[in-house]
């Protein structure tokens, strides 16, 4: 890494100039580290009247121990001393040189995330050496934490790397274990250890992290190992959870919630002095594929960790294989996709998504319902559709689930349902299994607001949903939506053509549709299944706790509003007392 190295420092202050460097521009970094530099340099100016101090030795002590201490190991860098970048300097710098007035650091949480190849994982690895030997903790834990040991193990073992070619660390530290099987990293001077812990590990219960180092935030599915080191954090002085990721393909994350949060605190625009973020993102409109002077942008080790030839034959694999386009879009340039192979990209769809479209606008108009039912757990959606006079359409779709296993389901799915219904989004129904009697009142309430022609519906429960409609005696226009590559016989909706006509919409910009967050979360877990023929239809992404419910029964209501075959007789089902 000598190529690009900070020089070791007693008095020069790497990471200020560092930031001026970004933040004039003699330095190439994306929108998010140029908001982090700035932050950097207005605290200089207004942190202390926050009560925070810049100590340049503090930051210089850690951002040399990687060079004196540690090691690296592997390929052409087995061995050589570990001389941070300018970026990583940044990083490690800003860490431990700002401090508190009682003398604590500032930062108590820090998020990291780069392209692939960027070398985060030594990096937190020597972050977690440090905070075991050379922070005076006594008895400080040290974790390497993930949801599967296999994957704390990644980290651990670079870290064990470390000690292994350091003769400083290999005298102070005792290992447990040999090899590739070493489990425990022990500093009996100060009765600290170092060592791996997962969700799915036993014997693991309460531990008191003074640091966690959290790898592939990307791959955590709950918030279960971060929440878990968040709880232990309380009786220590100045901990640090410091977290690494490559950027990820769920925008209802926990990652990206910490990617979010921390591209806010790094504008400003939330104020957190104890979160720090290094968020590597291309600017708006800039395009891997056609321009690689933005490479540098998401892969600040361009050159010493990660070569340009390497991603030239990313980017020219994914050019001939489309498949691949939003893997190396996700992992060598951070762009946040929506699938491995989305039915539709997240940019599109948000521009679909209206703050100010409203139930209100609904009223005495003509409408079109899709209503896709769940079985015993899930989801119920309901869609309904206007068309506007300019062909437009605007939509909405609700949802409900049963309160009881409400819970359970958030934490299986990895979406928060709880939430969802406090803020209105989702309703839910009493007990432990679906009641669609409270979606057929939220229904009447509808009926009485607007028009409808009649519901498309996807035939599946439907018999229980009728039974409903006839206890609340409300006559509706049922006419059945061909589901799969079939078309109902009746109505010859199906769902390819509705599917079309939906993508219609949504590339002519004719499409608004009432944000919801259960709805966006349905539409990226939606990928495109097609037979031999190319007709295409919905099916979920292979990941369990995915859901698509809101997007079936939104392209039925679309389809059943925009088809000719909506001018055809419905099948009636009135149900009068």
């Amino acid at each position: 890494m000598a190529t690009r190295a900070t020089r070791r420092a007693t008095t020069s202050d790497v990471v200020t100039r560092y930031a001026r460097s970004v933040v004039t521009g003699k330095e190439i970094a994306g929108p998010h580290v140029r908001d982090a530099c700035r932050r950097h340099l207005d605290d200089l100016e207004h942190g202390p009247a926050r009560g925070l101090k810049w100590s340049v030795k503090a930051a210089n002590r850690a951002v040399n121990f990687f060079g004196d201490v540690l090691r690296l190991n592997g390929g052409e860098f087995e061995g050589l001393p570990f001389r941070l970048l300018d970026w990583q300097a940044f990083v490690i710098g800003s860490l431990f040189g700002w401090l508190r007035v009682d003398g604590s650091r500032r930062f108590r949480e820090a998020y990291v995330e780069s392209g692939k190849g960027s070398g985060k994982s030594p990096l937190a690895a020597g972050v977690g050496l440090y905070m075991l030997t050379a922070d005076d903790e006594m008895r400080a834990e040290v974790y390497a934490a993930a949801t599967r040991r296999d994957q704390a193990m990644i980290l651990f073992r670079d870290a064990v790397a470390m000690v292994d070619l350091s003769p400083e660390l290999s005298r102070r530290l005792l290992k447990s274990g040999r090899g590739e099987r070493c489990y425990n990293l022990a500093y009996l001077a100060k009765g600290s250890f170092f060592r791996p812990i997962s969700s799915d590990s036993s014997g693991q219960s309460g531990p008191r992290p003074h640091c966690a180092l959290i790898d592939e935030v990307h791959e955590h599915r709950d918030r279960t190992v971060i929440d878990i080191m968040q709880a232990g954090k309380k009786g220590r002085r100045q901990p640090l959870i410091f977290q690494i990721t490559n950027s990820g393909v769920d925008r209802t994350s926990l990652c990206y919630e910490k990617h979010e949060y921390g591209a806010k605190v790094s504008e400003r625009v939330l104020d957190d002095d104890a979160f720090f973020a290094y968020i590597c993102a291309l600017d708006e409109g800039e395009d891997p594929f056609n321009d690689e002077a933005c490479w540098v942008k998401a892969n600040p080790s361009l050159g010493v960790t990660i070569q340009k030839s390497y991603l030239d034959e990313q980017v020219r694999q994914a050019r001939g294989m489309p498949s691949l386009e939003s893997v190396v879009r996700r992992l060598n340039f951070c762009e946040w996709v929506d699938a491995e192979n989305p039915w539709i990209t997240g940019e599109l769809w948000r521009a679909c998504e209206s703050e100010t479209l409203t139930l209100a606008d609904f009223d005495d108009a003509v409408v079109y319902g899709g209503l896709d039912l769940s079985g015993l757990r899930d989801l119920t959606a309901l869609a309904v559709a206007k068309r506007n006079p300019d062909d437009s359409v605007d939509a909405l779709v609700e949802f409900w689930t049963p309160e009881g296993t409400m819970l359970e389901r958030a934490r299986h799915d990895h979406v928060p349902y709880d939430a969802w219904v406090r803020k209105g989004h989702l309703f839910a129904t009493r007990g432990k299994v679906i009641k669609y009697d409270e979606a057929v009142k939220r229904l009447a309430h509808h009926v009485e607001r607007m028009h409808f022609e009649g519901i498309a519906y996807d035939p599946y429960r439907i018999k229980y949903f009728r039974d409903e409609l006839e206890s609340a005696a409300l006559a509706l226009n049922m006419v059945p939506h061909g589901q799969g590559f079939y078309r109902s016989q009746d109505s010859q909706l199906w769902m390819p053509r509705s599917i079309e006509l939906l993508e219609q919409l949504i590339f002519s910009g004719k499409l608004r549709v009432v944000f919801n967050p259960c709805l966006r979360w349905n539409v990226s877990c939606a990928v495109i299944e097609q037979d031999a023929k190319n007709n295409r239809m919905f099916r979920k992404r292979k990941e369990n706790g995915r859901r698509i419910d809101g997007i079936v029964a939104l392209a039925m209501a679309v389809g059943y509003a925009l088809s000719k075959a909506s001018e055809r007789e419905p099948e009636y089902q009135m149900f009068v007392i």
